[in-house]
């Protein structure tokens, strides 16, 4: 007969679950023996979020945005806006104190500081932020008035993609029905809080599947929040699918788990001070009714967009690497959800990306690149652009330091640091129309920013042995540390995700010249305009063709300014009716990606006005319209 063993029990503050850990803060005794009294401290993490949110209110309508100059919204944000941020901040760190027993004070905050930080757009802004995104609003559009895909159908502007990747767009639809308003651009501009609202759940149990310490988690989701910068949470099929990405991978985390798999990180002494032990095992039939759960989220992912199925597949892969996750159906899953879209509804789109493969595969600086072409041009889009850098590197470098310094919360995160780093191949592959280095990030993030937390706030309730004086220099700096990174962090977030404003927002008055012009251009015929990226330019997409003539590489730019209305007269098909049409967001967008030369814009415009082969069908202090004059036969 087997002897049974007895486990050796555990002594000291280790034997104490990481939420009692958080929570034992005595003060060292006395001479005397006796432990120094230390009354308690009231609960007034509420005064911060009130007066927070109360200075955020008052600077509000200070806000000058129509008087935007070369920074952006940065110069016109009043100084009571940044003291509700650091206000934020500063209530934030205070309501972590009492995480453990407290944590609707930490959640409070952040969904606070996420109005703060993306809702003036959505509350002040008298048009669609981002012109682009007024061709998802077109997208919509069409779909309800026409009643149909047309997968296969060729459409100018790349549009033909939207009709292969439909499901967002089907979404959209049907809330606009169901709302009762005109278009999607009602609610437009409130994606990026609606999506940072349902984001925060799913953030909340990613990084509880790992850590059992509240504060480590709300760090974490705060850091989140301020490193995404990078624009994706518009209304778009990207945000969409990220959003049902992250769902994904959560379920699978925390209900994936093989039997046997653990080993000793079900040892609380072998784990790190703040970590969670691994979730409870699945059996087959368990992990069988799983996989029929996460199924219509997987094919929602491949009905709504291109890249995020193959995220998904890659890092699903990358959890294979882990004896946790070695979930072999489930990946072969995705992957064969995956090629089936690819190959009927999107098969056009899919092949076309196939052919391309030759030449960007291995192509690692190519596909790096960040945009079409240009460099960025201009105080605000230079100053973005150095934001963008110094806060991937800090977020970087705050992971890494997690990594190296907090070696036993690494081995039980492990499948969330390899989730993380399972899109930097792709770099290897495409470019994403010089979008690949933002979707890394972007992907990326969600463990970062746990890991970057982890270098911030301490293991709580470390033990008190020979390592004791280390521990509190650890916890000394990092009061320090703490406050000042986050600090720093979001004075980082305003210019990557403000300092580009100008481009982002456009007067009514130029809108409505687009929609004129478009409106007025028979079904049939050819729009030219600089870039696309300005309101309405897609409007009646399914009925007109569409020549974006400057997205190309500046060399070929400066060449077309040497005589423009040659240039377009030459690119377009005879018998074609022609109109150009030269906006302020044009201007704006092609100086500050620097795909024209300085005044490249006004001699362009003034080129084509002044030319016997163009008329002037409207001028406004917004843009121009100009029709062709097809030559007599």
């Amino acid at each position: 007969m087997q002897q049974q063993r007895v486990p050796t029990p555990v002594t000291g503050s280790s034997a104490l679950s990481p939420l009692e850990r958080t929570e034992d803060h005595r003060p060292p005794a006395r001479p005397g023996g006796r432990p120094r009294s230390r009354p308690p401290l009231p609960d007034l993490a509420w005064l911060p979020l009130l007066l927070g949110l109360g200075l955020w209110t008052y600077g509000l309508p200070r806000i000058g945005f129509r008087t935007m100059g070369e920074y952006g919204l940065l110069d016109r944000l009043p100084a009571v806006f940044f003291a509700a941020l650091l206000v934020l901040t500063g209530g934030f760190l205070l309501a972590l104190r009492r995480a453990g027993t407290a944590p609707w004070w930490p959640a409070a905050y952040c969904v606070a500081m996420l109005l703060a930080l993306k809702a003036p757009p959505a509350v002040l802004y008298d048009s669609v932020r981002y012109p682009w995104a007024s061709k998802h609003d077109a997208v919509v559009g069409t779909l309800l008035g026409n009643g149909e895909l047309r997968p296969h159908a060729s459409l100018s502007g790349n549009m033909s993609a939207y009709d292969q990747w439909p499901g967002f767009f089907g979404l959209n639809a049907a809330l606009v029905r169901a709302f009762g308003v005109e278009s999607a651009a009602a609610y437009l501009n409130w994606a990026p809080v609606v999506l940072g609202l349902l984001l925060l759940p799913v953030l909340v149990l990613l990084y509880r599947t790992f850590t059992e310490d509240w504060r480590l988690v709300w760090t974490g989701v705060w850091i989140f929040q301020l490193a995404n910068w990078v624009g994706q949470d518009y209304l778009a099929p990207q945000g969409f699918a990220y959003l049902l990405h992250l769902t994904v991978l959560t379920v699978v985390l925390r209900h994936f788990v093989l039997p046997g798999s653990a080993g000793r990180l079900r040892d609380r002494t072998f784990l790190d001070p703040a970590a969670a032990a691994v979730p409870p095992p699945t059996g087959r039939r368990q992990r069988a009714v799983c996989l029929l759960v996460l199924a219509p989220l997987i094919v929602a992912i491949n009905a709504s967009h291109q890249l995020t199925p193959v995220m998904l597949c890659v890092s699903l892969f990358a959890l294979i690497l882990t004896r946790r996750y070695r979930n072999y159906g489930l990946l072969a899953m995705a992957g064969a959800l995956m090629l089936a879209w690819d190959l009927t509804m999107g098969r056009p789109l899919f092949m076309e990306t196939l052919g391309t493969l030759r030449e960007s595969l291995g192509e690692l600086t190519r596909n790096s690149r960040a945009g079409y072409a240009g460099q960025l041009t201009g105080p605000g889009p230079e100053l973005a652009g150095r934001a963008n850098v110094s806060m991937v590197l800090a977020i970087a470098v705050l992971a890494a330091a997690a990594v190296f310094t907090r070696r036993r919360l690494t081995r039980s995160a492990l499948p969330l640091l390899l989730v993380s780093a399972a899109p930097l191949p792709l770099f290897a592959v495409n470019d994403y129309g010089g979008e690949m280095l933002f979707r890394v990030y972007l992907f990326g993030l969600p463990g970062a920013a746990f890991f970057a937390a982890a270098a911030l706030v301490p293991a709580a309730g470390a033990r008190r042995d020979a390592s004791a004086r280390s521990g509190t220099v650890r916890r000394r700096v990092a009061r320090v540390a703490l406050p000042v990174s986050l600090v720093a962090l979001a004075a980082g977030f305003l210019p990557s995700y403000y300092g580009k404003e100008r481009m982002n927002y456009t007067p009514p008055a130029e809108t409505a010249l687009v929609t004129r012009a478009i409106d007025r251009a028979p079904e049939g015929s050819l729009v030219l305009a600089a870039t696309g990226s300005f309101p309405m330019a897609l409007h009646r997409y399914d009925r007109l063709e569409h020549w974006f003539f400057a997205e190309q590489e500046l060399p070929a730019n400066e060449r077309m300014l040497a005589d423009p209305a040659r240039y377009l007269a030459d690119g377009i098909p005879p018998g074609t009716r022609a109109y150009v049409v030269l906006t302020r967001t044009q201007d704006i967008y092609t100086a500050g990606e620097g795909l024209l030369p300085p005044g490249g814009f006004a001699t362009l415009r003034g080129e084509l006005a002044a030319s016997p082969l163009f008329t002037v069908v409207e001028e406004h202090p917004y843009g121009v319209v100009l029709e062709y004059r097809t030559p007599a036969r």
